[in-house]
Parts: structure tokens; C-alpha cells; sequence
């Protein structure tokens, strides 16, 4: 079953870049599309925690889907005809090294997801088998860390490219060009956008700092806001859940209700990290073909 759309009913109004229908036949799905995920952006901004994987999975459904019109509109020969008339190799010059920034968040995000997945499952093993020692959860914890560094770095070179996107004028194109120019930044624009969505759900913060000192219980009543809203995703619970196990069993508990909770918490970030893991796998695909036929633009 599809997830829902985030934005669905939203009021949030976008910008729209007004595209000609000669410029491409789904020109009306292609603003629709963009629109649609500027509303998400908004919904992802507005809400308590950083969004879950169903959310995430969602807007890198929709970019996938708009580089797939900009390929088409990339290969079309309006766009080919205008870039070799105009000279303007500088423009996708540009557009590369975008796609290079955005192939590293991608592939920085597929490492994450693999090596959580492994965690996840080196934890599971160990709660079947006899119960968790403190060595897997240390493993598990300086994981998340090293995570959660890799993440701000990334963020960081994410934000260095919005910074950039726009910056350079537009002068002497033609229509097309210009709006197909534009395209291409709205769409990057987006692209980093929900990159930094789907690398904040690896930096949630979690365990002691956000509950230090609270009863398990206490905890998990926590996770909500007082509207009702979650305020962990799947990462943030597993690191709280983690936690209340530490101190039950610093403190000489059994652990057992802990460890129930653990697992389950497990499952469910397992779970989510292989839907995330298929959607980033494609998404780097889709980036490599976009990379591809920018740098045919240049060898015609």
C-alpha cells in the first residue's frame, strides 16, 4: 500500500515556474510535481521530529520523477539546439557539478543505511540468541555517532550548493533556455532539500540527552507530543529504547521489559531501512543518468 502524500490538504502555496507546453508534453504534471513537493517541504519544516521513512520515501519518489522529465527534457532537441547555439557549456558545467554534491549525499546516505541495517541486525542476533551485552550496544552507540558526523558534514556541503544555486544571471538566453536553466534549479533545490530530510533521520537526538533521568515509561509517553504527534522517528526511538536498557542494567535490573521494547523498536528500523535503502538505490541510479546525459550535452 502506498504511503500517503505528507502535503495532502495542504494550504501551503509554491512559486510556479510557469513552463510552456512546447517545452515539454507533461509540462502541467512537471509544475504539479514541483508544487506538490514544496508543500512537502513545508510539511517536513513544520512538524515536531524529522519525518519517518513512509514521509522521506515519499519526496524521493517525487524527485525521482521530475528527473525523469528533466532527462526527456535534456534529450530533446529544442534543449540541444539551444545549448549549441548559445554556447552556453558554462550552464551544464553548473548542472555537473551539482550532480557531483548530490551523488556524494546520495551515496553517503546508502552507506548509512547499509551499515544501520547491519547494526540492527548484529543487535537483533544478540537479543535472540542470549540477550544483549554492553559490547554490542557500545558498538551500536559509537556507530551512531560516526553517523551523525558524516551526516553534519554532508549537511554541510549541501548547504555550501544552496548557497550557490542562483547565483550565476541569466543574461542573453532564450526563452527556452532560460526556462529550462530554471528548471534545473528548482529541481536541485528540491533534491537537497529532501536529501537533508533523509540525513536527518539518521541525526535524531536521542537517549540520555533528551531523557536522562526519565523512567522507561516516562519515555515512551515522551515520544508524543501533546498533540498527539510523534516526536522520535524510527532511529530516535531505537536510541532511547537502547538507552533505558543501559540503565536498567547499570542499576541491576533484568531488563526484561527494556529488552521487549528494544526488540520491537528494532524491527521497526530494520524495516524502514530497507524501504529507505531501495528508494536511495534507485535515486542514485536516477543521478547517474542525469550526470550522463549532461556530459553528452558536452560532446555534441
Amino acid at each position: 500500500m502506498a504511503a500517503p502524500s505528507p502535503f495532502h490538504g495542504s494550504k501551503c502555496t509554491a512559486r510556479s515556474i510557469s513552463l510552456p507546453t512546447r517545452l515539454h508534453p507533461h509540462s502541467l504534471r512537471i509544475e504539479a510535481e514541483l508544487n506538490m513537493l514544496k508543500a512537502w517541504e513545508a510539511s517536513c519544516s513544520s512538524i515536531v521530529a524529522p519525518p519517518g521513512a513512509e514521509t522521506i520515501q515519499v519526496g524521493l519518489a517525487g524527485v525521482m520523477e521530475l528527473y525523469n522529465y528533466v532527462q526527456e527534457i535534456i534529450h530533446s532537441s529544442l534543449t540541444r539546439q539551444a545549448l549549441l547555439r548559445h554556447q552556453h557549456g558554462k550552464l551544464v558545467d553548473e548542472a555537473l557539478d551539482w550532480s557531483v554534491t548530490l551523488l556524494d549525499a546520495c551515496g553517503t546516505a546508502k552507506d548509512i543505511l547499509s551499515m544501520t541495517k547491519e547494526y540492527v541486525q548484529i543487535l537483533q542476533s544478540a537479543l535472540r540468541r542470549k540477550g544483549l551485552e554492553s559490547s554490542n550496544i557500545s558498538s551500536y552507540i559509537s556507530f551512531r555517532k560516526k553517523a551523525k558526523k558524516d551526516v553534519t558534514k554532508c549537511i554541510g556541503s549541501l548547504q555550501k550548493m544552496e548557497s550557490k544555486l542562483g547565483s550565476s544571471p541569466l543574461f542573453n538566453l532564450d526563452h527556452h533556455l532560460m526556462v529550462v536553466v530554471r528548471l534545473l534549479r528548482e529541481v536541485s533545490s528540491i533534491a537537497i532539500s529532501t536529501f537533508r530530510t533523509l540525513l536527518q533521520f539518521f541525526s535524531m537526538p536521542g537517549g540520555r540527552k533528551m531523557f536522562d533521568g526519565l523512567s522507561l515509561i516516562t519515555k515512551l509517553m515522551s515520544m508524543n507530543s501533546g498533540k498527539g504527534e510523534k516526536i522520535l522517528n524510527e532511529v530516535g526511538s531505537v536510541d532511547v529504547a537502547i538507552h533505558s536498557l543501559q540503565e536498567q542494567l547499570r542499576g541491576g535490573g533484568d531488563g526484561k521489559v527494556e529488552l521487549g521494547v528494544v526488540q520491537r523498536r528494532l524491527e521497526t528500523l530494520n524495516v524502514s531501512a530497507e524501504g529507505l535503502e531501495a528508494g536511495v538505490d534507485c535515486m542514485y541510479r536516477c543521478l547517474v543518468q542525469n550526470r550522463v546525459s549532461l556530459l553528452n550535452l558536452l560532446t555534441q
